[in-house]
């Protein structure tokens, strides 16, 4: 986007950002769980880049795609039943083993917080991950409210997460703003009435996050100030 159709986005009044794909590569420790789950379950493990694809829509969904070895179809349901807890375990022994900020984030961060923007944190991933995360990684102070897979009863691609922060900050969705890395943020920014930001990288099941007509595309979360000047 060049810097004169940058401008035309307006100073919002707060600012939700996506963890997974974001803010933080999460895929090393979520194939680490994946692959220690389907070990033990006597199945063939796979690899990082399939793990990559699979992202998106949440803990549960990323299993049944594991499981199945391929974006859609269902597993047996014996077969979830006895993987998923693996899987859950597995992953929070080990949440930020191998997780980091992709660059520019933490500066993107401090800029943002700085310059007076209200920030909060949405995600579909369960609260028992999102917050050791955020935690270890020194990401936690940056937001005033995260929203976990689990805080409410709908997951993005639902407006809900996104209405719960706005109603947290009292402020309209109209003046608010969604960063994320995938449809799933681009659809839940629509159906909130929040404007969209995305980044270029990130986990969109392979798929160049411009199809997905987000109001913006950056390359590094630190190129959002100049947005929003």
């Amino acid at each position: 986007m060049s810097p004169d159709e940058a401008r035309r986005l307006e100073r919002p009044a707060m600012i939700l950002i996506d963890l997974d794909g974001t803010l933080v590569d999460t895929v090393p420790d979520l194939t680490h769980a994946v692959n220690e789950m389907l070990s033990r379950l006597g199945m063939s493990t796979c690899e990082e880049d399939r793990v990559r694809e699979w992202i998106g829509n949440g803990a549960e969904r990323l299993v049944r795609r594991a499981l199945v070895g391929a974006y859609a179809g269902e597993p047996d349901p014996d077969l979830f039943q006895r993987g998923y807890p693996i899987f859950l375990q597995s992953y929070q022994e080990n949440v930020c083993r191998d997780s980091r900020p992709y660059p520019g984030v933490v500066t993107g961060l401090q800029r943002l917080q700085a310059a007076g923007y209200p920030l909060g944190c949405v995600t579909n991933k369960p609260a028992r991950f999102t917050e050791p995360l955020l935690e270890k990684l020194g990401l936690a102070p940056f937001f005033s409210i995260t929203v976990s897979g689990d805080t409410v009863r709908n997951k993005k691609p639902h407006p809900e997460p996104l209405l719960h922060a706005a109603g947290f900050f009292k402020v309209s969705p109209t003046e608010s703003l969604m960063v994320g890395d995938s449809i799933n943020d681009v659809e839940a920014a629509r159906a909130a009435g929040f404007r969209v930001v995305c980044v270029s990288y990130g986990y969109n099941h392979g798929r160049d996050i411009r199809e997905a007509r987000p109001d913006a595309v950056i390359d590094s979360l630190d190129q959002l100030p100049e947005l929003l000047a």
